[in-house]
């Protein structure tokens, strides 16, 4: 059986007729740059992520860049984030000219370790970027509570978890969509992603009318009217031929966000009843958020949630192992796609030896790197699929 990490044909095959009708209907309208498409995509992204504005750009790159740049970010300036993520989340705070300044991850849900944040914070820092790796929210609270007793930005990096929940302590345990709670959110729609075009765009939001004005300026060369600049900007421009298919696909997010999450709910009770995690095999991702809103449903009225609850969306269902190269090898040679993400955390790049970090700087994050794998889990697997992944997993520990 071949089983690939990732199926988007199946996912075509599914709504092919309602693709092409999308498509025939662009192409009689002929507009390709900016237009209907991108403003009907723009207001749903919104309203799905509880935000009142929203932009669209060309990739989830360049809306991490562009938001860096609204808030006049360069050198100089220095930029908290987490070393265990992919590239462009330090990249695009490089090529600002500002320095990114990593700090390690917790070890349950790879994202960045709010306890640790405040002792990187110097007079430089403008910005925290937490991530919200693999389909689940970083821990918003204490974040967020640091950046406003410090005067600093917030961008969330939600590019893995459009439509991924946070329960907030500290508002009576009210539910947030991932993007929503910081100054700004950055999401992508690369095509592995839950909400996937067919190539590069992405999407800013934000409750700030200001912030919006300034990202909706930059990502057209800061220009309005045409011709006339107000500030420099970039073509950071949504392509309206994404935007048409992005329309057709968000209909069916929340659809393909529930079979992702009842396949991860089927590897964890399967993984469980082998033996492989009580026997120290492997160890499983953990949605914290469910325990809190399940806690706080217990203990509180106070649920505003409109939606079914999505603490963890799974982009990724990412286990570790300490043998994980055996592990993938034998996957590998039995027709399953896996993924390891990331190989090398960001603070041992190549590029980034100037800022002077040493293996060992974070050691969270480069046990994960070491140990971590992803398993196939898109929506369209079926239980024979789902069986046979496992049944795997347990030959090659001889389970």
């Amino acid at each position: 059986m071949q089983i690939p990490l990732l199926d988007l044909k199946a996912q075509y095959r599914t709504i092919e007729k309602e693709i092409l009708g999308a498509l025939h209907k662009f192409l009689e309208q002929q507009q390709f740059i900016l237009g209907p498409e991108v403003d009907s995509l723009e207001k749903r992204i919104g309203e799905y992520c509880g935000c009142k504005y929203s932009v669209g750009v060309s990739s989830g790159t360049d809306a991490l860049l562009v938001c860096l740049m609204a808030e006049g970010i360069g050198p100089g300036d220095e930029v908290i984030t987490s070393p265990y993520t992919f590239f462009s989340t330090a990249g695009s705070i490089f090529r600002c000219g500002a320095k990114p300044v990593f700090v390690d991850i917790q070890p349950h849900t790879y994202n960045i370790d709010p306890d640790q944040i405040v002792e990187k914070i110097s007079p430089k820092t403008k910005a925290i970027i937490p991530v919200h790796l693999f389909g689940q929210c970083a821990d918003m609270d204490p974040i967020l509570d640091i950046a406003n007793f410090h005067g600093l930005v917030v961008i969330e990096d939600a590019a893995q978890a459009l439509g991924a929940d946070y329960i907030s302590k500290s508002s009576t345990f009210k539910v947030h969509r991932a993007g929503s709670m910081g100054n700004y959110g950055c999401f992508s729609f690369f095509p592995s992603k839950n909400l996937g075009a067919f190539g590069d765009g992405g999407m800013v939001v934000t409750n700030d009318p200001d912030r919006a004005e300034k990202v909706r300026l930059l990502r057209s060369h800061g220009a309005r009217p045409k011709y006339y600049h107000k500030l420099v900007g970039g073509n950071f421009r949504l392509d309206a031929l994404q935007a048409a298919i992005l329309n057709v696909k968000l209909g069916y997010l929340d659809s393909w966000t529930a079979r992702r999450r009842e396949n991860a709910s089927f590897y964890n009770d399967a993984f469980q009843s082998s033996g492989l995690v009580e026997k120290g095999f492997i160890s499983l991702p953990q949605a914290v958020w469910e325990e809190r809103y399940i806690s706080s449903a217990n203990s509180s009225d106070d649920q505003n949630s409109t939606h079914p609850f999505h603490g963890h969306i799974y982009n990724q269902y990412v286990i570790r192992t300490a043998q994980r190269g055996h592990l993938q090898e034998f996957l590998r040679q039995n027709g399953v796609g896996t993924e390891v993400y990331y190989p090398v955390p960001l603070h041992l790049q190549e590029c980034f030896k100037d800022l002077g970090y040493q293996p060992g700087s974070f050691p969270v994050s480069e046990k994960a790197a070491r140990e971590t794998l992803a398993l196939p889990v898109y929506p369209e697997l079926n239980r024979e699929q789902l069986k046979y992944v496992k049944e795997l997993v347990c030959r090659s520990f001889e389970l």
